[in-house]
């Protein structure tokens, strides 16, 4: 439970009362640092985000989570419902950042050095150069909160690393964060889709199309190649018995590749911080989703992305409050 590693965490649930009482009432710990808010309204995975918004405004579970960051009551919202929905919900309560002109999604990625933070991998679908300025933006500000580095490596997702390769849009957000190098980032260049996974930069800037694209094809493939080692490892008795002794290295890979250890999307770019949890994970992938929410509150994310922005934008900077020493969720 992450409350046993975060003990001054908070909590606030929004949602019906008769469902959320009787769950809280099961942990004796929990129950002393939260609250429940009552809310009637539940927005469904059905609904499309226009439907959402006119539905739940105001007075749905998902609504009320948000708020209470724009009030300043919790530091980060998580929400396992509709992505579309809550990214309509927090876009037009929180409202992007001055200097922001589109919020992204970031995903925490494992790869063979170290997590890296790739985005968007859904919010934006098509990017100008601009925009994805603002995305390297956030994804620096972001790998600087979760991973305490002074100054982040970005890379740009392309079809090659040579210069004359890509979109023109591509191409002129290279040239202006070659020029803006160092200004709380180091701009490595154009990256290929298999230096994801190598972990050759902190930071890998993309749109939000091929963004997801990539997202759901690595989380295909981890459990491709998990299904393929299970299945060797149960051919026979004598790989039966190979598996037993390789039993601690295997436990090792099985962790490393299993998709609920980096649960949880952020929302970036917006005067405040959600994040989308996978709806279906389980009680592993909603604690990674809470320590991830807890990290960005400690380390003041918000206050990071305007710090990146006043470099950048020196006549952009976001006017938000600090984040307070005591994250809640």
């Amino acid at each position: 439970m992450l409350l046993r590693e975060r003990p001054d965490a908070r909590f606030i649930f929004h949602g019906r009362q008769e469902n959320l009482a009787p769950l809280l009432e099961e942990f004796s710990e929990l129950k002393p640092v939260s609250e429940i808010r009552h809310s009637e309204t539940v927005i469904t995975m059905e609904d499309k985000p226009s439907q959402a918004l006119r539905k739940g405004k105001g007075n749905s579970s998902m609504w009320a989570a948000i708020q209470s960051v724009k009030d300043g009551e919790a530091q980060v919202a998580i929400s396992g419902g509709n992505t579309g929905a809550l990214m309509a919900m927090a876009t037009f309560c929180l409202r992007p950042m001055p200097g922001i002109s589109r919020p992204a999604i970031a995903a925490i990625w494992p790869t063979l050095r170290s997590d890296i933070v790739v985005l968007d991998v859904g919010a934006t679908i098509g990017a100008d150069a601009d925009q994805l300025v603002d995305f390297s933006i956030l994804g620096a500000a972001l790998a600087r909160a979760l991973f305490d580095m002074k100054s982040p490596t970005i890379g740009l997702l392309n079809v090659g690393v040579e210069e004359a390769k890509g979109n023109e849009w591509v191409k002129d957000a290279g040239k202006i964060l070659s020029e803006t190098s160092g200004a709380g980032f180091t701009y490595h260049g154009f990256v290929e889709g298999d230096d994801i996974g190598k972990g050759t930069v902190d930071v890998v800037v993309t749109e939000g199309f091929t963004g997801n694209i990539a997202l759901k094809t690595a989380e295909g493939t981890a459990r491709q190649v998990a299904t393929y080692v299970r299945n060797a490892l149960a051919m026979n008795w004598l790989t039966k018995l190979g598996a037993l002794l390789a039993s601690q290295g295997l436990r090792a890979i099985r962790s490393k590749m299993d998709p609920r250890t980096v649960n949880g999307g952020v929302f970036l770019g917006l005067n405040g911080v959600v994040i989308k949890s996978h709806g279906g994970t389980d009680e592993i992938g909603y604690k990674s989703a809470l320590s991830l929410a807890y990290d960005m509150a400690r380390n003041q994310l918000i206050d990071k992305i305007g710090d990146g922005i006043s470099r950048l934008k020196p006549g952009e900077v976001p006017d938000v409050e600090t984040v307070s020493e005591t994250p809640s969720t």
